[in-house]
């Protein structure tokens, strides 16, 4: 769900004013290095039909631009390849009753297609201020129904009406995730599961009404991620709801005839949920298996059918009376109930570009970028020009070095990984290896490593909808992990920096995406590795929402930023020596976990990107130069040069001149 970062950064340069006297230019030899990682993630998806009852399949491949592909079934070929324009994803595709595909785009604006042709239409924004689009369930009569982000809303959109709100506002006070939907026909009422703490909502889009169903001892998770409803069931239709949470995920169903919940069941891919046309046999996923289970008897059981590959994006029943299934791994399924006989056709589904999540320069001298939301890695070698591509983890967040070794924090669920660069990259020889997860958390964006002690440190950021990050140390010598959860009471640890024998840590109020921050200024602290205990704590500029950024000067001081101020720490007298306004910041944004990055130059000026704006900072006199926007994550390699992203991009800086 990282997509929210760039939308905060955006509303957050929307809202921050620099200040009077900077200088803007140009300095220095820009030039890209184009994309560096790439990936055939496939998203939404669905099955259709056109006019003439040939079939389709339809999904959305993750790229920059995201891409809308369909094949024909009988014979598979590749049909449709469209860009989806401005948007680098889609959760969800969904088919109407009268047969129009329709596709929610990550940047808020619906699209159509018409199944047989080869074009792809934009509808708009669905919502003014709504800028996901997380899932869409089909109503009645061309209708579709979509839940979205940041504004926790309902829309519907009919060709002839357009787009309405018909949750007539949040669904849930205080929550930012509509993040499933589902559709009963028999009444016209739309079950939604929310996130970040966890909600299962009916509304009837005719006059607003809402009602929450969740069980209280349910509302404690993170979210109803998928939503699915079975009709014509023995005993009543049932919405089926994944359930999520950081230590659980169960699938919870409730009856809308009893309007009750009945017994969970173990996770599944809820959305691959499907009932046989005639009796109340049904059919799911879970697990990479087929599974059956019949609600005609007095106590449905599961019964495993056949083995399947990855996660079901989408599932429905052909006119030939088999199943088809089109999963993660880019595989189509048949199933033939009568035989129980499964077949397996690979789908070639053209990789794209991805936007770059995170960078850092090896101890193998290469630029390694990590990709956002698909994942994956890839290596650029500046002596050749080399890219080459290392499929396997997930979005990484942050990275640091160690020795011969680099160590990955990867989104979700604080996965930390080593990875030996003098060995080949072979996720199958356990290189990377997994150092383990933090139970709780989610994104480890500050990682450090520290020579002396053969430890690395990482900081983190809490699940959704939660409140404080940890600390975690990993002991190379011994492989263990010991993990310090809350050290700054509800406010993540967002960066980290060596400072002589301590380590001097920055903090931000906000947690999990979804959580409402409870402190009022961000800090900075100190620890000590050996002792394992906090030395200091201060708050570098009051108000300050967020401390990134920490690197040791050119005076030998830390320096770091809090919002929109430079600020200067004399560590062993705990006491701050000057700031300087940078931003001026009117508006809270929904976060802010990593908005600055700096690097002291050999040349001796300091180069930062402060939430896109690249700057050259004069150590003596703190001028500060833009040189560029649209940048983010600049590191530097052992000649000086400094890489950063823009995007999908990789791109190179070389200064042109030292500071006098």
């Amino acid at each position: 769900m990282m997509r929210t970062l760039s939308f905060a950064v955006l509303l957050w340069l929307g809202m921050a004013c620099l200040s009077p006297g900077w200088a803007q230019i140009p300095s220095g030899k820009f030039t890209n290095l184009g994309p560096q990682v790439y990936a055939s993630l496939i998203q939404g998806s669905v099955f259709a039909d056109d006019a003439a009852g040939k079939s389709y399949v339809y999904t959305v491949v993750r790229g920059r631009p995201a891409h809308f592909i369909g094949y024909s079934l009988d014979p598979l070929k590749l049909v449709v390849d469209a860009p989806l324009a401005d948007t680098d994803g889609s959760w969800d595709v969904e088919v109407s009753t009268d047969g129009t595909v329709y596709i929610a785009a990550a940047n808020g604006v619906l699209f159509k297609h018409v199944p047989g042709t080869d074009a792809v239409t934009s509808l708009g924004t669905v919502l003014p201020g709504e800028k996901v689009i997380w899932d869409l369930a089909a109503g009645k009569d061309g209708e579709i129904f979509g839940g979205t982000y940041p504004g926790c809303r309902v829309f519907r959109y009919h060709p002839q009406d357009g787009f309405s709100d018909v949750g007539r506002g949040p669904l849930v006070e205080e929550e930012n995730y509509v993040r499933s939907v589902t559709y009963h026909q028999a009444t016209g009422k739309v079950y939604a599961g929310i996130a970040s703490h966890s909600a299962m909502v009916e509304l009837d889009p005719k006059t607003g009404e809402k009602k929450q169903l969740l069980p209280d001892h349910d509302r404690d998770q993170e979210a109803i991620y998928h939503i699915n409803l079975v009709h014509g069931l023995k005993g009543g239709d049932r919405v089926f709801g994944w359930l999520t949470g950081q230590t659980e995920r169960v699938t919870t169903i409730y009856n809308l005839k009893t309007k009750k919940f009945e017994e969970y069941m173990p996770t599944m891919d809820v959305k691959s949920l499907i009932k046989v046309s005639k009796g109340s046999k049904v059919y799911y996923t879970a697990g990479k298996k087929l599974y059956e289970i019949d609600y005609a008897t007095k106590a449905p059981e599961s019964k495993e059918l056949a083995s399947t590959e990855g996660e079901t994006k989408t599932i429905r029943w052909g006119k030939n009376g088999l199943l088809y299934l089109l999963t993660s791994s880019k595989h189509i399924h048949t199933y033939n109930p009568k035989t129980g006989k499964l077949t397996t056709e690979k789908v070639d589904i053209p990789g794209q570009p991805i936007d770059i999540q995170s960078i850092g320069v090896g101890p193998d001298g290469l630029i390694w970028s990590g990709g956002y939301l698909a994942g994956g890695h890839a290596t650029y070698n500046p002596a050749t020009g080399e890219n080459r591509q290392l499929p396997g983890l997930d979005q990484t967040e942050g990275l640091a070095n160690l020795g011969s070794e680099i160590y990955f924090g990867i989104y979700a669920k604080a996965r930390l990984y080593a990875h030996d660069t003098k060995k080949p990259w072979d996720m199958k020889q356990n290189n990377p290896r997994l150092l383990g997860q933090i139970k709780g958390q989610d994104r480890p964006f500050a990682v450090l490593g520290l020579e002396k002690l053969n430890k690395v440190l990482f900081g983190t950021v809490p699940g959704y909808g939660q409140l404080g990050g940890a600390l975690v140390e990993y002991d190379v010598a011994t492989d263990k992990l010991e993990v310090l959860t809350n050290l700054i009471p509800d406010q993540s640890i967002v960066s980290l920096i060596e400072a002589g024998d301590i380590v001097v840590g920055g903090t931000s109020i906000f947690g999990g995406l979804g959580g409402k921050p409870t402190q009022a200024e961000s800090k900075v602290f100190g620890w000590d590795p050996v002792r394992r205990q906090k030395t200091f704590e201060i708050v570098p500029v009051p108000g300050a929402m967020a401390i990134t950024g920490l690197m040791k000067g050119p005076d030998g001081n830390i320096w770091g930023f809090a919002d929109g101020d430079l600020f200067i720490l004399d560590v062993p007298n705990r006491s701050v020596i000057s700031t300087h306004r940078l931003f001026e910041i009117h508006t809270r944004p929904s976060h802010i976990w990593r908005s600055a990055f700096m690097i002291l130059h050999p040349s001796g000026a300091v180069y930062a990107a402060v939430n896109g704006k690249f700057l050259k900072i004069d150590p003596n006199t703190k001028q500060m130069t833009q040189l560029d926007e649209n940048v983010g994550m600049p590191v530097m390699d052992n000649q000086g040069k400094l890489y950063f992203k823009r995007g999908m991009d990789l791109w190179l800086y070389e200064p042109e001149a030292p500071v006098e």
